[in-house]
């Protein structure tokens, strides 16, 4: 059976893990936390990076920090996780979902604009697969209408979009170090900030509305409630984990890339016979192979398609169901314009197995019982 997905391990995980034991400092914010957040601010540019226990959680803050509220929209696409969603809607605001578009599957630039109203607050683009989407013309209707962009670069890390890293364009960024991501911690996520501005604010969210880092910094001489926060801050246990992934980054980036280049070279006679579609990526966008998917006929198809490959030992899945059809999306949310490529698009969507270590011998397994299936 070729699985899905593999968490990513490179065998200095257990080291570290016990170096944080050994430590007697488990707890989070220690020396793992530190190196890792230090890290990605140097790859990324970002002004401070701060750890959280989930993507979903990292968003969170950006909702905070942004001051989103009842009555506020916020534009996204409805092809994502229900965590882009989630985090606006906790504060009362309402999701108005764009059209994608149908090469990167991400939000259609062109159609923002008309999603704005006088109650938008905010703009969160979705980096699906790691592709970045246009994002000069996203931070300008931003900036030319006053609203604040977050970047759900959850499948980002390591991706750039003309040079610069996603997640660090937009005034926040969040990433997930979810076991299915690129770079692991088993659950896990990181807050990007571009303004300094917003740092001691992100610090005392994260710290459940304390000023406790000024504290442990030496800053002051007791730590207390200055501003309404919550428990984002994730295990030094965690952090120890994914620090061995980070020292590993540029191997694991090379790793993937392999593997979706790969597949991109096997299935193409497919694409050329006008079977499948595979994945576009733009010229201005770097992306880091975080998944590979294909695009096949319709609904049916590819029912039919994950039913051949499951009988065959290859484990594949499909992805989101659109936010905007879901029960709580018609609660909490809204679609602007025309459902012309999400719902269509996503029926169409198979992903293949995909993670670090995927054998090349694997890779052919899979993409023969793609073309077998045809046959």
């Amino acid at each position: 059976m070729i699985a899905f997905n593999c968490p990513p391990h490179v065998g200095t995980e257990e080291h570290y893990i016990a170096e944080a034991i050994a430590n007697r400092k488990i707890c989070g914010d220690g020396v793992f936390t530190k190196k890792c957040s230090e890290w990605i601010e140097k790859q990324t540019g970002a002004s401070k990076v701060l750890l959280t226990t989930s993507c979903t959680h990292a968003t969170e803050m950006a909702a905070l920090l942004s001051d989103i509220g009842p009555g506020d929209e916020v534009i996204m696409p409805s092809y994502t996780f229900v965590s882009t969603a989630d985090a606006f809607v906790l504060r009362g605001a309402k999701a108005v979902f764009v059209d994608i578009r149908p090469d990167t599957m991400n939000i259609d630039e062109n159609l923002i604009e008309d999603a704005v109203t006088e109650r938008t607050k905010a703009i969160v683009p979705v980096h699906y697969a790691g592709v970045a989407c246009e994002m000069d013309t996203i931070m300008d209707i931003a900036k030319r209408h006053g609203l604040l962009v977050i970047e759900d670069a959850a499948q980002g890390m390591m991706s750039t979009y003309k040079g610069r890293a996603l997640g660090a364009i937009g005034d926040y960024g969040c990433y997930s170090f979810h076991e299915t991501k690129n770079y692991s911690m088993g659950e896990g996520g990181a807050l990007l900030l571009r303004e300094a501005k917003d740092i001691e604010r992100a610090e005392i969210i994260r710290e459940k509305g304390t000023n406790r880092s000024k504290f442990f910094r030496g800053q002051i001489d007791k730590y207390t409630w200055v501003d309404a926060g919550s428990s984002y801050l994730p295990s030094e246990l965690n952090a120890a984990y994914l620090w061995a992934q980070l020292e590993a980054a540029g191997l694991i980036y090379e790793d993937r890339l392999r593997s979706w280049n790969t597949y991109y070279e096997m299935l193409s006679p497919l694409a050329e016979e006008g079977k499948v579609e595979l994945p576009v990526v733009p010229e201005e966008c770097k992306h880091n192979g975080h998944m590979f998917y294909i695009k096949v006929r319709n609904l049916e198809e590819r029912t039919r398609m994950l039913a051949y490959l499951k009988e065959h030992g290859v484990v594949a899945v499909f992805h989101y169901i659109p936010l905007h059809t879901a029960p709580a999306g018609l609660a909490y949310g809204r679609f602007c314009g025309e459902d012309k490529y999400t719902t269509k698009e996503s029926e169409r969507l198979l992903r293949l197995p995909m993670y670090y270590g995927l054998q090349q011998e694997e890779i052919a397994y899979v993409c023969e019982k793609v073309k077998e299936f045809y046959r």
